[in-house]
């Protein structure tokens, strides 16, 4: 708190579940920090289906704080860790959903076609896993998007992700403010229901 200049924390996460704590441990931890005015509300990330559910389940019983967002990886490319039983958790149970990775590292914005472009920057390295041939074919859908709607690809890429009803926000990093402005202008991107679906498919 002190580095951060703050008196509280808005939204505390746990950013990786350790299975071997009892989930009753962790809440009751959180349930002190909160009790000291310290955090407001607290999140999850990167847990399973079963571990959120069991923490849910605990918090009801046992009256402690309860994770109230979720803080998956999910974008265009990798969509199984939250497509399924992790949605459908959240969904009924009113959790808000801010994955992260919503670009896939910038490959979604088009920046890389091939193992040429990973020199472009730091991250490039981390980018080649997803020059396959189900990365391509979701970059030409994108780009198909993209010019019919007069958008990037990685507005698209973003506003595709809005238009699923588990995901509350989704989290990209920008590196300047030209990519920040850009990027904000998904939210008003509209995609019909035909385009969204020409996205799923290529990235199914």
């Amino acid at each position: 708190l002190k580095r951060l200049q703050t008196d509280y924390i808005d939204l505390y996460q746990s950013h990786r579940d350790d299975p071997e704590t009892p989930v009753d441990e962790v809440l009751g931890a959180y349930a002190r920090l909160i009790e000291q005015g310290k955090v407001r509300a607290i999140g999850a990330s990167n847990f399973t289906p079963e571990r959120l559910a069991e923490s849910l389940a605990a918090s009801e019983r046992l009256g402690l704080p309860r994770y109230e967002s979720v803080q998956p990886l999910y974008n265009l490319y990798d969509r199984s860790t939250l497509e399924g039983p992790l949605a459908e958790l959240c969904l009924k149970e009113g959790i808000g959903v801010i994955p992260y990775y919503g670009l896939a590292a910038g490959f979604l914005t088009g920046k890389y076609r091939s193992e040429a472009d990973l020199g472009k920057s730091p991250r490039g390295g981390g980018i080649k896993k997803y020059l396959d041939e189900r990365g391509l074919r979701i970059l030409a859908a994108l780009d198909q998007a993209a010019a019919q709607k007069q958008a990037t690809p990685g507005q698209v890429a973003i506003a595709w992700q809005l238009q699923k009803p588990f995901v509350t926000a989704p989290i990209a990093s920008a590196t300047s403010l030209a990519q920040l402005d850009e990027l904000v202008k998904a939210v008003d991107l509209d995609l019909d229901a035909a385009t969204v679906a020409k996205l799923d498919a290529a990235s199914a």
